[in-house]
Protein backbone atom coordinates (compact mmCIF):
# COMPACT_ATOMS: atom_id res chain seq x y z
CA UNK A 1 0.00 0.00 0.00
CA UNK A 2 1.23 3.59 -1.19
CA UNK A 3 0.18 6.57 0.00
CA UNK A 4 0.30 9.57 -2.58
CA UNK A 5 -0.07 13.26 -2.14
CA UNK A 6 -1.79 15.53 -5.39
CA UNK A 7 -1.34 18.87 -4.66
CA UNK A 8 -1.66 22.36 -6.51
CA UNK A 9 0.94 24.01 -4.55
CA UNK A 10 0.65 27.85 -4.09
CA UNK A 11 -0.40 27.41 -7.75
CA UNK A 12 -3.90 29.76 -8.94
CA UNK A 13 -7.71 27.62 -9.72
CA UNK A 14 -6.11 25.97 -12.67
CA UNK A 15 -3.85 24.30 -11.05
CA UNK A 16 -6.62 22.89 -8.42
CA UNK A 17 -8.27 22.09 -11.80
CA UNK A 18 -5.66 19.85 -12.83
CA UNK A 19 -5.25 18.20 -9.40
CA UNK A 20 -9.28 16.95 -10.20
CA UNK A 21 -8.81 16.04 -13.39
CA UNK A 22 -5.13 14.19 -12.39
CA UNK A 23 -7.17 12.46 -9.73
CA UNK A 24 -9.81 10.75 -11.96
CA UNK A 25 -7.07 10.05 -14.62
CA UNK A 26 -5.20 8.34 -11.77
CA UNK A 27 -8.34 6.19 -10.73
CA UNK A 28 -8.66 5.77 -14.21
CA UNK A 29 -5.40 3.92 -14.40
CA UNK A 30 -5.69 2.18 -11.25
CA UNK A 31 -8.75 0.28 -12.13
CA UNK A 32 -7.00 -0.89 -15.50
CA UNK A 33 -4.51 -2.37 -13.52
CA UNK A 34 -6.84 -3.42 -11.08
CA UNK A 35 -5.43 -1.30 -8.11
CA UNK A 36 -7.62 0.23 -5.21
CA UNK A 37 -7.69 3.38 -4.93
CA UNK A 38 -9.09 4.47 -1.28
CA UNK A 39 -9.53 9.21 -1.16
CA UNK A 40 -8.32 9.63 2.53
CA UNK A 41 -8.37 13.63 2.55
CA UNK A 42 -9.18 15.98 0.08
CA UNK A 43 -9.15 20.02 1.04
CA UNK A 44 -11.68 21.36 -1.87
CA UNK A 45 -10.49 24.73 -4.27
CA UNK A 46 -12.96 27.70 -3.73
CA UNK A 47 -14.41 26.84 -7.60
CA UNK A 48 -16.53 24.04 -7.89
CA UNK A 49 -15.00 20.95 -9.24
CA UNK A 50 -11.28 21.92 -7.92
CA UNK A 51 -9.27 20.48 -5.35
CA UNK A 52 -6.34 22.21 -3.47
CA UNK A 53 -4.80 19.05 -3.02
CA UNK A 54 -5.74 14.96 -2.26
CA UNK A 55 -3.91 12.04 -0.33
CA UNK A 56 -5.21 8.87 -1.64
CA UNK A 57 -4.26 5.23 -0.94
CA UNK A 58 -3.60 3.13 -3.74
CA UNK A 59 -3.02 -1.25 -3.22
CA UNK A 60 -2.67 -3.71 -5.76
CA UNK A 61 0.28 -5.69 -7.32
CA UNK A 62 1.12 -3.26 -9.81
CA UNK A 63 1.50 -0.12 -7.51
CA UNK A 64 4.52 0.59 -7.93
CA UNK A 65 3.70 0.29 -12.02
CA UNK A 66 1.47 3.47 -11.35
CA UNK A 67 3.88 5.11 -8.65
CA UNK A 68 6.50 4.88 -11.68
CA UNK A 69 3.97 7.40 -13.78
CA UNK A 70 2.54 9.86 -11.66
CA UNK A 71 5.49 10.04 -8.94
CA UNK A 72 6.91 14.13 -9.51
CA UNK A 73 5.44 17.09 -11.39
CA UNK A 74 2.64 16.95 -13.92
CA UNK A 75 2.33 19.22 -16.57
CA UNK A 76 -1.00 20.45 -17.98
CA UNK A 77 -1.48 22.35 -21.37
CA UNK A 78 -4.64 24.04 -21.59
CA UNK A 79 -6.07 27.43 -22.14
CA UNK A 80 -7.57 28.95 -18.90
CA UNK A 81 -11.68 28.05 -18.76
CA UNK A 82 -11.68 31.11 -16.65
CA UNK A 83 -9.54 33.82 -17.86
CA UNK A 84 -10.35 33.96 -21.64
CA UNK A 85 -7.23 35.34 -23.85
CA UNK A 86 -4.79 34.89 -21.09
CA UNK A 87 -1.37 34.07 -22.30
CA UNK A 88 -0.41 31.06 -19.61
CA UNK A 89 -1.91 27.80 -20.94
CA UNK A 90 1.17 25.52 -19.29
CA UNK A 91 -0.09 24.15 -15.51
CA UNK A 92 2.08 22.09 -12.91
CA UNK A 93 1.17 20.66 -10.18
CA UNK A 94 2.65 17.72 -8.31
CA UNK A 95 2.47 13.90 -6.56
CA UNK A 96 4.28 12.81 -3.94
CA UNK A 97 4.65 9.78 -2.28
CA UNK A 98 4.76 9.32 1.49
CA UNK A 99 5.47 5.99 3.22
CA UNK A 100 2.85 4.23 5.87
CA UNK A 101 3.20 3.13 8.92
CA UNK A 102 3.50 -0.77 9.11
CA UNK A 103 3.97 -0.74 13.36
CA UNK A 104 0.43 0.18 14.48
CA UNK A 105 -1.89 -3.17 15.42
CA UNK A 106 -5.67 -2.72 16.32
CA UNK A 107 -5.18 -3.84 19.11
CA UNK A 108 -3.68 0.09 19.82
CA UNK A 109 -6.87 1.50 18.13
CA UNK A 110 -10.56 1.68 20.14
CA UNK A 111 -13.38 1.99 17.63
CA UNK A 112 -16.73 3.21 17.89
CA UNK A 113 -19.62 3.17 15.46
CA UNK A 114 -22.31 5.13 14.77
CA UNK A 115 -24.98 6.65 12.16
CA UNK A 116 -23.73 8.39 9.31
CA UNK A 117 -24.55 11.66 8.42
CA UNK A 118 -24.96 14.49 5.72
CA UNK A 119 -25.26 13.68 2.04
CA UNK A 120 -26.27 10.23 0.64
CA UNK A 121 -30.51 10.45 1.32
CA UNK A 122 -32.20 7.73 3.62
CA UNK A 123 -29.94 4.93 3.30
CA UNK A 124 -27.09 6.17 4.68
CA UNK A 125 -29.16 6.57 8.32
CA UNK A 126 -30.31 3.31 7.75
CA UNK A 127 -26.92 1.66 9.63
CA UNK A 128 -24.41 2.31 11.86
CA UNK A 129 -21.75 2.70 9.30
CA UNK A 130 -20.12 5.77 10.50
CA UNK A 131 -16.98 4.55 12.26
CA UNK A 132 -14.84 6.06 14.81
CA UNK A 133 -11.47 5.17 15.22
CA UNK A 134 -9.31 6.14 18.32
CA UNK A 135 -5.71 5.41 18.91
CA UNK A 136 -5.43 4.73 22.36
CA UNK A 137 -1.69 6.16 22.95
CA UNK A 138 -2.15 9.40 21.04
CA UNK A 139 -5.98 10.20 21.82
CA UNK A 140 -5.71 10.60 17.91
CA UNK A 141 -9.22 9.78 16.32
CA UNK A 142 -10.84 10.12 13.05
CA UNK A 143 -14.03 9.41 11.70
CA UNK A 144 -14.91 7.68 8.53
CA UNK A 145 -18.19 7.52 6.74
CA UNK A 146 -17.60 7.92 3.16
CA UNK A 147 -18.25 4.13 2.74
CA UNK A 148 -21.77 2.25 3.19
CA UNK A 149 -20.69 -0.26 4.68
CA UNK A 150 -19.00 -0.32 8.17
CA UNK A 151 -16.62 -2.83 7.28
CA UNK A 152 -14.89 -0.24 4.22
CA UNK A 153 -14.72 2.91 6.32
CA UNK A 154 -13.42 0.71 9.67
CA UNK A 155 -10.81 -0.11 6.68
CA UNK A 156 -10.55 3.41 5.92
CA UNK A 157 -10.48 5.07 9.53
CA UNK A 158 -7.25 2.79 9.80
CA UNK A 159 -5.33 3.99 7.04
CA UNK A 160 -6.36 7.92 8.10
CA UNK A 161 -5.41 7.02 11.45
CA UNK A 162 -2.01 5.56 10.48
CA UNK A 163 -1.38 8.89 8.22
CA UNK A 164 -2.25 11.26 11.14
CA UNK A 165 -0.22 9.24 13.35
CA UNK A 166 2.76 9.71 11.03
CA UNK A 167 2.53 13.18 10.77
CA UNK A 168 2.51 13.68 14.44
CA UNK A 169 5.69 11.78 14.83
CA UNK A 170 7.31 13.38 11.92
CA UNK A 171 6.36 16.86 13.42
CA UNK A 172 8.11 15.75 16.81
CA UNK A 173 11.36 14.63 13.92
CA UNK A 174 10.80 18.37 12.37
CA UNK A 175 11.09 16.08 9.40
CA UNK A 176 7.83 15.13 7.29
CA UNK A 177 6.51 18.08 8.79
CA UNK A 178 9.15 20.29 6.36
CA UNK A 179 8.73 18.00 3.46
CA UNK A 180 5.24 18.64 2.84
CA UNK A 181 5.28 21.94 3.55
CA UNK A 182 8.35 22.40 1.14
CA UNK A 183 5.80 20.52 -1.50
CA UNK A 184 2.98 22.36 -1.02
CA UNK A 185 4.86 25.22 -1.65
CA UNK A 186 7.39 24.04 -4.38
CA UNK A 187 6.28 21.98 -7.30
CA UNK A 188 9.14 21.96 -9.83
CA UNK A 189 8.08 23.90 -13.64
CA UNK A 190 10.84 21.11 -15.56
CA UNK A 191 11.67 17.79 -15.91
CA UNK A 192 7.55 16.70 -15.84
CA UNK A 193 6.98 13.01 -15.50
CA UNK A 194 3.81 13.53 -18.08
CA UNK A 195 2.03 16.34 -19.93
CA UNK A 196 -1.58 15.90 -20.51
CA UNK A 197 -3.34 18.45 -23.07
CA UNK A 198 -6.63 20.37 -23.09
CA UNK A 199 -9.69 19.68 -21.05
CA UNK A 200 -10.18 16.24 -21.49
CA UNK A 201 -6.85 15.71 -20.08
CA UNK A 202 -5.11 14.00 -22.87
CA UNK A 203 -2.15 12.22 -22.66
CA UNK A 204 0.73 14.18 -24.56
CA UNK A 205 3.75 12.01 -22.86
Amino acid sequence: MILLQISSAQGPDECMLAVKKALERLIQEATELNIIVDILEEERGQRVGTLRSVLIAIQGEKELQLLKRWNGTIKWICESPWRKGAGRKNWFIGVTQFEPMQEMMEGDIKFETSRASGPGGQHVNKTESAVRAVHIASGISVKVQSERSQHANRRLACLLLEHRIRQLQSMQQAQLKAERRLFHHQVERGSAVRTFIGMKFTLLS
